[in-house]
């Protein structure tokens, strides 16, 4: 099955054995991964991240863990147990890794159009997103998750965001 963009048919995701916050990011078998465009200002880079990780943790069966409380017994929410790393890209990069990813089976894109930034109504937005052609698209960032070995292909050249 090719993936899906967020929202999604189906929910990728952690079995409860498969939830083992005792270990490594590293032996997780999905692995997870935001791709921001490089020439982002911090802040609208930012913006994009906190964006498409929301919506990766609500489509992520599993993928955020349980909660705990500090010394004083006040309770923190769980957090993505299973990592996650930003890498940063330009507009092309970006926008290839996007479209590789949405054509690879078993991984979920969830994308972050540049006109979801510009727009302070949300139905202004899925407007503008509605008349834009697919090759026209431009993301700010990106957010794919899948087996560990296909998304690492996806994302091997590019760097860490500074």
């Amino acid at each position: 099955m090719a993936a899906e963009l967020v929202p999604v048919h189906h929910r990728l995701g952690y079995a409860p054995h498969e939830v083992v916050t005792s270990e490594p990011t590293r032996s997780t078998r999905l692995k997870w991964v935001v791709v921001v465009d490089e020439s982002l200002s911090a802040g609208r880079a930012a913006n994009a991240v906190a964006c498409v990780a929301a919506t990766t943790g609500f489509a992520v069966e599993g993928l955020i863990a349980h909660g705990g409380p500090d010394a004083s017994g006040d309770e923190h929410p769980g957090l993505p147990w299973a990592g996650c790393t930003i890498l940063a890209a330009t507009a092309e990069a970006l926008a290839a890794t996007r479209t590789a990813a949405a054509a690879a089976d078993g991984v979920l894109v969830v994308d972050m159009p540049e006109a979801a930034q510009s727009h302070r109504v949300y139905d202004d937005y899925l407007a503008e997103l509605a008349d834009t052609e697919p090759e026209k698209l431009a993301c700010s960032a990106v957010s794919i998750i899948g087996p560990r070995n296909r998304v690492s292909k996806l994302v091997k050249k590019l760097a860490l965001l500074t």
